[in-house]
């Protein structure tokens, strides 16, 4: 599952990724030791305050979207604390990346509560995955396309990662539904910049007809 080059030193069940000898690290949001409060800020500030948005119904999107899901290959973008597991059927294959190894434990425990029938944990960069080309049936990324430092290379990775007609479903703010005006960390875009960009990738785009706060749901397929 991994690409020449990638050497994994393992830290528990989460493992550190290293290309060329070299981790490939990067700032996470939230640092190791304050990780403890992300769901509490997510659940109890972000989406009701920040995003406008439900976090009921954000879960029952995800659920709708993955539990026709069985024996399928799973990858998570900026995996969190994990909470794919409260909606991914347990009979898939997952595996997630996070910056934060701190929120990767959070995440482990979850996924082994849920009896996720297999998972790996990875701490690198979305702009570098450590997988070969063309194994995953489904990619998501709940609201981190803001924050990555290159959307293009994420979305040229998803591309590369995911399997002929493989989807990739995100959930992120967009400026024209933050009825607020609510400050966002990262770069915002809007729909049609983002159906632009993601198309130029060779990733179709098509947004759901879900209306959460600041939040749009949109599913980009890999053409086969």
């Amino acid at each position: 599952m991994l690409k020449e080059g990638v050497r994994i030193k393992q830290k528990g069940s989460i493992g550190r990724v290293y290309h060329s000898g070299d981790e490939k690290r990067a700032r996470p949001w939230m640092g190791n030791l304050m990780a403890f409060l992300y769901d509490p800020i997510m659940t109890r500030s972000m989406f009701p305050k920040k995003f406008e948005a439900s976090y009921e119904k954000h879960l029952e999107f995800l659920r709708s979207q993955l539990s026709g899901f069985h024996g399928a290959d799973v990858l998570e973008l900026a995996t969190g604390s994990g909470n794919l597991a409260e909606v991914l059927p347990p009979d898939n294959r997952y595996f997630g990346i996070d910056v934060s190894e701190g929120l990767l434990r959070l995440a482990r425990r979850k996924l082994e509560k849920a009896r996720i029938e297999s998972f790996e944990l990875y701490t690198c960069p979305a702009e570098d995955l450590p997988f070969v080309a063309g194994i995953f049936d489904v990619a998501v990324c709940n609201l981190s396309l803001n924050f990555f430092s290159s959307l293009e290379k994420v979305l040229a990775e998803v591309k590369r990662v995911l399997k002929p007609g493989g989807n990739f479903i995100c959930s992120v703010p967009v400026p024209e539904r933050n009825r607020r005006g609510t400050s966002f960390h990262g770069d915002l875009r809007s729909e049609g910049q983002l159906s632009e960009i993601f198309k130029s990738h060779g990733l179709s785009f098509s947004a759901y007809e879900l209306k959460n706060g600041a939040l749009l749901y949109f599913k980009a397929t890999r053409e086969a």
